[in-house]
Parts: structure tokens; C-alpha cells; sequence
């Protein structure tokens, strides 16, 4: 008996040794072998994924964050049309990412995609530097333009939409790819990927701050042209390194058309309503974990239970081959409620979108329109105001990751400190805080301008509410990142990651919608809000708006986020580091 216990934890022992010396979830070296863990994956290889993400930020908040800056002043579009088309471009680049997402799920890989979507990135940066040097695309042959040509508003605007499409495919998957670097099965790396996603954040508002302060001031006081040809310059060297580090990542394999899956739970639900659902959640089929084709598996939960249905086994279909259009597995049956569970949380997210996009527009407006002066000899351009917030969440995040969570963990005993979703609540709290705060600002600037025609309000006003607006990035867009990641099927991440900017996407649209739907009705009414000028505009009344709106979105987001049932996942029955895991773990 003791030389048979004695065998088992020889046995457990060795098996342990393999796995802390190999990867076993799913990845593969870029052989196509089994990655070794002490030479791939977790920081090292992250460290190439975060340096051509900064330099994609780098390139596209220095671009954003100026944009309306240059369709105002050299495309002559009024303060309406600027702001429009500055939120539709950034709609339609944060939602082109919901293409290449699947893509990349179903057929590509991640890697592939990133480095293809990356180098018509690079055309779109080049096109747009051509734009500014060669004399028959330049806006016209004067310092100053009273009307541009049309074939450089063509070339501009082409470029511009060339870069949304190198998005698509560069944002879902490298996120992704870079979270991918972790081994969820072990404890150590599913700690520092809950930290990845923290210093994601930081990393990217790190270049929000070098775009919106360095390369939007070479844009205002050198010339476009040339913040273009560094940018470009910039993202080629990154690519560059990118594939330089190919031997370091680990892999995930493309599993073929991921919604097909989730169409088939809903058939077989569908063909199998008259069945009532066992009481006993293990009379459902599964696959055995000793051949299980589909990753990890799923445990089942007890929402939406119509869905159980697809996997309750007939008698027909005993000793049969399955049908997966008649009996699926409880893993997918999960998957499926893990996609349906994200919708209104996708929905009552979108005014995170909504807020960031006053960021990009009309708070750069205000700052035009304020003392930009530090000095005589020194002006800040009006785009670096945005720099405020990723100050604010370069601060945060570090005091947040170091000291927060670790204090959270001990006192909530969640892995996490805070779960996903609360994080994601106090993120969209602050939301409503800085709708509060641009409303007073914007009022008491326009008192102002009525009063002291010759007086201007100074820029460093604007600097609170940017503040606040990177407080609450800190906990709703990191929130986002971990929530869509985590809360989707395994093999659904690149997609998950395009929903989470997709928030940001439909959130522009939206900004673009409320302001022709409030033009509208107060120009009816009378004045309109939004009127040539930014000083002919009523935006203090706006943000009030935008106010009530976050409110009563964060009363319906705390509704439905109590009511949240986490993915449950069965983990492997011994967790590296000697930490034995009860084979269950919810994912909070």
C-alpha cells in the first residue's frame, strides 16, 4: 500500500516536472512543437508585442488627436463636419477590428495577421506622408490654404481609411497575442497576465502622451509632413522587431469558423424544446478529458437553461455518431451562453465610447479656444490636452497593479482583488464625473468669453476633467480588455478583443449620432448647441446631457452586472507551483 502511495507521488511528481518544464495549453513554439516554458512566452516575448503596439499607438493618437486640429484648419470643415468626420474615422477604425478578429480565429492566426495587417498599416502611414511632400498631393502650393485640392482631400481621407484597415487586423489579434504569452494553467503566469493587461493600459497611454504632447507639437509648429515621415519610420523599425522576436512567442492555432459552433447549440436547443433538462447537470454530454479536441472544458452553469437542451442525450442517439446539429457538447452549450451573457454588458458599455470621443473632438476645441500660453516664447498645442488623461492613467496604473490588487486580494481573497465587472462600474462612475466636470468648466469658460472678450480662460482648466477621464480609463477600458478576453470562448479571443474596441467604435458613432440628432432639435427649438464656433456653441448644456445619460446607463449596467454568471472553467487537476486546484475555477 505505502510503495503504491509512494509510486503515485513519484508519478505526480514527475508529471509535474514536465509540465513546469513544457507548455500544455494548446500553444506551440514557432516549430509547431510543444513551447518550452523557460524560453518562451510570459515578459520576454511580451516586450516585442508592447513595442509595436506603442509605436501603433504612437502613430495612431498622434494622428487622432490632432485630426479635427487639421480638417478645421487646412480642409476649412466647420466645428459639425470636423468633429463628424474625425468620429467616424475613429468609429470605423476601432470596429474594421471585428473583421480581422474572426479572421484571425478562424483561419490566419494571430501572428499572420498581425504582421500582414501591420505592413498595410505602414502603406497607410506612407500614403499619408506622401500626402504632405509630393507637390501635386500637397493641399496646395501655399503656406496657408483657403481651399485644398480635391485630389489631396482623396489622398488624405485615403490614407486615413488605408490605416483603419491595417487596425483591423493589428488590434484584435496583437492584444490578444500578447495575453496568449501567458499559461493560464499556471498560477504564476495567470498572475502576471492579469497584470499584462495593467501594464497594456500603460504602456498605450504612455504613447497617447508622447503622440498627443511630441509628435501633435511637430505637427502644429514644423509641419505635418514631418510628424508623418516619423511615424512612418517609427512603425517600420517596430515591424521590423516584431518578427525579430518570432522565436520567443508561443502560438495558438486558428479553429476554424468559430460561429459555427455557437449556431449549432441554438439548433439543437431549438429542435430539442419539448425535452425538460435533467436535474443532474452531469447526465449532459461532454467529451471525455482524456480526448478532448475542443481545449479546456466548461462547466455547466445555471442561467439561461433552455440552452442545456442542445446537450441532452436522446435515446436515439445512443451508440450513434453525433450529430452536432442535434447533440453538442456542455462546453459549447457554454460558450454560447458566454456570448449571449455579452451583450448587455457590450451595450452598457458603449458610453465608455461615448465620453472618450468628447476627448478627440470637443475637448480639443475648448483648448483652441483657451490661453495656451505657459510662456512667451511657449504654446501648448491645443490636441496635447488629451496628454492630461494618459498622465493620469500612467500614474494609476502603476499604484493600482503594485498596490491595490495586492491589498484587494487579502481582503476580498479574489485573484483579481476586484472582479472584472465591479472594476468596470467604478470606470463608467467616473465616466458621469467628468461629464460633470466639462459641464462646468465649458459654462464658466463661456461666462467668460462674454464678459472678458479680450480675457481668455487658461487650458490648465481642462486639465481635471482629463484627469478624471484617465482615473476612469484606468478601471473601465482595462476592465473592457480583461472582460472581453476572459469572457469569451477560448477560441474566440481576437473576436473578443474587437468587441472590446468595437465599444469604442459604435461609441464615436453614437457621439456623431447625438450630435446631429441635438443639432437638430435645439436648432428647431431655437438655437442650436453646436453652432459655427466653438464660442457660438452651447457644449456646457451638452455635456449635461451626456451627464444624465452616463447615469442612468450606470443604473442599468449595475442591474444587470449583479446579475452575471462568470465563465466557470475545469482546470487541470494539479496547478503548477505545488498550489492544488479543486479542477473548477470561476473566472472573475
Amino acid at each position: 500500500m505505502d510503495q503504491e502511495k509512494e509510486k503515485r507521488k513519484q508519478s505526480s511528481r514527475e508529471e509535474k516536472s514536465e509540465q513546469e518544464k513544457f507548455v500544455y495549453d494548446g500553444s506551440v513554439d514557432y516549430k509547431g512543437q510543444v513551447p518550452r516554458r523557460a524560453s518562451t512566452g510570459v515578459w520576454i516575448a511580451s516586450l516585442f508585442v508592447l513595442t509595436i503596439e506603442f509605436s501603433e499607438r504612437v502613430s495612431f493618437f498622434g494622428i487622432a488627436s490632432n485630426l479635427i486640429s487639421y480638417l478645421t484648419k487646412v480642409m476649412h470643415e466647420d466645428l459639425k463636419t470636423a468633429a463628424k468626420n474625425v468620429n467616424y474615422w475613429t468609429g470605423t477604425t476601432t470596429l474594421m477590428p471585428l473583421i480581422g478578429g474572426f479572421l484571425a480565429d478562424a483561419y490566419t492566426g494571430r501572428f499572420p495577421m498581425v504582421l500582414f495587417s501591420s505592413l498595410v498599416y505602414l502603406m497607410g502611414l506612407s500614403l499619408l506622408t506622401m500626402s504632405q511632400y509630393i507637390p501635386s498631393l500637397k493641399p496646395c502650393n501655399t503656406k496657408t490654404c483657403l481651399q485644398p485640392r480635391k485630389l489631396h482631400e482623396v489622398v488624405f481621407f485615403l490614407s486615413l481609411y488605408c490605416i483603419s484597415l491595417g487596425t483591423g487586423g493589428h488590434k484584435p489579434c496583437l492584444e490578444s497575442f500578447g495575453a496568449d504569452q501567458f499559461d493560464e494553467d499556471h498560477v504564476e503566469e495567470r498572475k502576471k497576465k492579469m497584470s499584462f493587461f495593467n501594464w497594456w493600459n500603460f504602456a498605450l497611454c504612455f504613447a497617447l502622451l508622447l503622440g498627443a504632447t511630441v509628435i501633435v507639437y511637430v505637427q502644429d509648429f514644423v509641419s505635418w509632413g514631418a510628424a508623418c515621415l516619423i511615424l512612418t519610420i517609427l512603425m517600420a523599425l517596430c515591424i521590423i522587431a516584431f518578427y525579430v522576436g518570432k522565436p520567443f512567442y508561443r502560438y495558438r492555432r486558428p479553429q476554424g469558423n468559430t460561429l459555427k459552433p455557437i449556431l449549432q447549440v441554438l439548433v439543437a436547443a431549438i429542435r430539442k424544446r419539448k425535452l425538460s433538462c435533467p436535474s443532474n447537470p452531469d447526465l449532459l454530454y461532454e467529451v471525455p478529458k482524456s480526448d478532448n479536441s475542443q481545449g479546456r472544458l466548461l462547466s455547466n452553469t445555471n442561467n439561461l437553461r433552455f440552452l442545456d437542451k442542445a446537450a441532452i442525450i436522446e435515446d436515439t442517439q445512443i451508440d450513434k455518431k453525433r450529430n452536432p446539429w442535434r447533440l453538442t457538447t456542455v462546453t459549447r452549450v457554454e460558450e454560447t451562453k458566454l456570448i449571449l451573457n455579452l451583450i448587455p454588458i457590450w451595450l452598457t458599455s458603449l458610453t465608455t465610447g461615448i465620453c472618450l470621443a468628447q476627448g478627440s473632438t470637443l475637448f480639443v476645441k475648448q483648448a483652441a479656444s483657451m490661453n495656451l500660453k505657459l510662456s512667451d516664447s511657449f504654446t501648448i498645442p491645443p490636441a496635447s490636452v488629451s496628454a492630461a488623461a494618459a498622465i493620469g492613467t500612467i500614474i494609476f496604473v502603476p499604484i493600482y497593479d503594485r498596490i491595490i490588487v495586492p491589498s484587494m486580494r487579502k481582503i476580498t481573497g479574489n485573484e483579481r482583488g476586484i472582479s472584472i465587472l465591479k472594476r468596470i462600474s467604478i470606470g463608467l462612475t467616473f465616466s458621469v464625473i467628468v461629464m460633470i466636470v466639462a459641464a462646468l468648466v465649458e459654462a464658466k469658460r463661456l461666462r467668460m468669453h462674454e464678459q472678458e472678450k479680450t480675457m481668455r480662460l487658461s487650458v490648465f482648466w481642462l486639465v481635471p476633467q482629463c484627469f478624471i477621464l484617465g482615473f476612469g480609463d484606468a478601471f473601465s477600458l482595462v476592465g473592457l480588455q480583461e472582460y472581453f478576453y476572459d469572457q469569451v470562448p477560448d477560441s474566440m479571443r481576437s473576436l473578443g478583443m474587437a468587441l472590446y474596441l468595437s465599444v469604442i467604435g459604435v461609441g464615436s458613432f453614437l457621439s456623431s449620432f447625438l450630435i446631429i440628432i441635438v443639432d437638430y432639435v435645439t436648432e428647431k427649438n431655437g438655437k442650436s448647441w453646436f453652432g459655427k464656433d466653438i464660442n457660438s456653441s452651447r457644449l456646457d448644456k451638452y455635456y449635461w446631457m451626456l451627464a444624465i445619460i452616463n447615469a442612468l446607463n450606470l443604473c442599468a449596467y449595475i442591474f444587470i452586472a449583479k446579475r452575471y454568471t462568470y465563465k466557470s472553467v475545469e482546470r487541470r487537476g494539479n496547478e503548477i507551483n505545488g498550489c492544488e486546484s479543486d479542477g473548477v475555477e470561476m473566472i472573475t
